[in-house]
């Protein structure tokens, strides 16, 4: 993903990946802050030579909310919350919640198929546009998952029950002091368990040994269920970001 930043508090992204896989040319506009007219004229040309634009709004800013429902046919498909946990001494006093015999982190790990079949995510910018959707929207997390395996950079805490099934797994990453949290997911059946907790816990522990400062997650305005969850495990809100889809077909 190649970033060509036109001006401060603008950039705009080149999206290979996106581009291949829905079969059409994608990009993406980053607006870190109020734009000027000047800078929003540079990006509308730059909108005309791409079929697909992701235009993210950062902290939902209600002036460029204004001008990209003025200025273009995109619509509001997404609404991204932020969280953030500070890692500091109480992280490895969490060893009380390390499942050692039932929570493994994996790295490089190679491809198992009990990951993907609980792979099951219902709320996703992916699936509720209906001309993603009908370029394979549904199958974005379940490919995103694949391509993780056997990647350096990709870190799996799996969980498992007593029959050594997978009921559980957490997909996270390392960006300088920070832990991200890429996706989560427990079996359907094991829900009400604490295996989510668990598994958060886990990698809250790694990530403070490993000298990281905080764990970043987003998730969907919509799903309430991820949103009640970080909260639980001690998430604060710190980012609301509206995502805009632009169609030029």
């Amino acid at each position: 993903m190649s970033n060509k930043n036109i001006d401060d508090g603008v950039a705009f992204f080149d999206l290979p990946w996106d581009t291949k896989y829905f079969g059409l040319a994608c990009s993406k506009a980053v607006l870190t802050k109020p734009i000027l007219q000047s800078q929003w004229t540079v990006l509308k040309r730059k909108f005309g030579n791409y079929q697909f634009v992701s235009i993210e709004n950062i902290d939902s800013n209600p002036s460029n909310a204004q001008m990209i429902g003025k200025d273009t046919t995109a619509f509001l498909a997404d609404v991204n919350i932020q969280f953030r946990k500070k890692l500091n001494t109480s992280s490895r006093q969490n060893d009380i919640y390390r499942w050692k015999d039932t929570i493994k982190i994996h790295q490089n790990l190679k491809e198992e198929k009990g990951i993907l079949e609980i792979a099951d995510f219902k709320i996703s910018k992916f699936t509720e546009d209906p001309e993603l959707l009908k370029r394979g929207g549904a199958e974005v997390y379940h490919q995103w998952i694949v391509n993780s395996f056997g990647k350096n950079d990709k870190y799996f805490a799996v969980s498992r029950g007593c029959d050594n099934e997978i009921n559980g797994f957490l997909l996270h990453s390392y960006e300088k002091n920070k832990c991200i949290v890429e996706l989560i997911a427990v079996s359907k059946n094991k829900t009400n368990g604490g295996i989510g907790s668990g598994l958060f816990r886990n990698v809250e522990y790694a990530a403070y040994e490993r000298g990281c400062d905080e764990i970043r997650v987003g998730t969907q305005v919509r799903n309430m269920g991820a949103i009640n969850f970080y909260h639980k495990v001690g998430c604060e809100q710190i980012g609301c970001h509206q995502i805009y889809h632009l169609w030029n077909l």
